[in-house]
């Protein structure tokens, strides 16, 4: 983790160098939820590829870009695309955009992810607000030498999913009409889809939904000092609760489908974040 310091501040420079305002507030948009980008003001984009040491996507779905611009007054960073442990990066290469947020200036960080539903309440386009996690089945993104630099060695993880955020997500969905459910996001290393023995396995542990990132990047988040809110737009019944085979075009296009309705509510949530702050 010191080596990567070095790297953080190094692409922290060379962004700043490109942009007029400090991020408060960073978005990570999940497969199909790219166009959300486009409601902002004022942009710059950086691609990940033009930055030297940062992982780059290669997931159809992912465009693989930052976006710094504004939403109604609020300065953000949005992520078009993230990277997956299941590409082949280790889990601080997975993280490292979050680090990059927390340097910019990110205080507050808005996950969204597409994910197979296992609550019996979660069907195909139903969003779920993440109120914990499980990460038990991927590596840890701590794990390695510490730097105090970052965050501290043993972070609490008490409340990953900060409360007061989750409040305003659930007046902002009232507000829209929009049913938004609340539940536990389990993280596996993907890329194959769960089967239905784990599945029952997760619903045993508690998970009302399951996805391949998410996780690791809240734990990052919090190490970093970050408040963190989480969203899973729901794409598929998870394997066996359902006779469908599960496919990534069809997730993706179940989750373009749902898009403007999850876009409306995000950007009602990031409005209120600004007045909130």
């Amino acid at each position: 983790m010191k080596t990567q310091f070095a790297l953080i501040e190094k692409l922290c420079k060379q962004i700043k160098e490109q942009i007029s305002f400090t991020p408060k507030i960073g978005v990570i948009l999940g497969s199909g939820l790219g166009r959300f980008a486009d409601r902002l003001t004022d942009t710059v984009t950086v691609d990940y590829a033009s930055l030297e040491g940062f992982p780059t996507s290669t997931v159809k779905g992912h465009s693989g870009c930052f976006v710094f611009g504004n939403l109604g007054g609020t300065p953000l960073v949005i992520m078009k695309g993230r990277v997956h442990y299941y590409e082949g990066y280790d889990m601080q290469k997975v993280t490292l955009p979050i680090r990059l947020m927390a340097k910019l200036g990110v205080e507050t960080l808005c996950l969204t992810c597409a994910a197979g539903g296992i609550g019996d309440n979660l069907n195909v386009g139903s969003l779920m607000l993440i109120r914990d996690h499980i990460s038990s089945f991927v590596p840890s993104p701590l794990r390695g030498e510490n730097d105090e630099r970052i965050g501290t060695r043993f972070p609490d993880m008490s409340e990953v999913y900060d409360k007061r955020l989750r409040e305003i997500a659930g007046q902002a969905a009232k507000k829209l009409g929009i049913t938004l459910d609340e539940g536990v996001y389990l993280q596996t290393r993907g890329p194959q889809y769960e089967t239905p023995a784990e599945v029952l396995m997760y619903r045993a542990l508690g998970a009302d939904a399951v996805g391949m990132s998410t996780a690791c990047e809240a734990i990052t988040a919090r190490h970093a000092g970050m408040a963190v809110m989480g969203i899973s737009l729901i794409t598929n019944k998870a394997t066996g609760l359902s006779s469908l085979h599960l496919a990534h075009e069809e997730v993706t296009a179940a989750a373009s489908h749902a898009a403007p309705r999850f876009e409306g509510l995000l950007q009602e949530i990031l409005l209120n974040l600004n007045q909130d702050h």
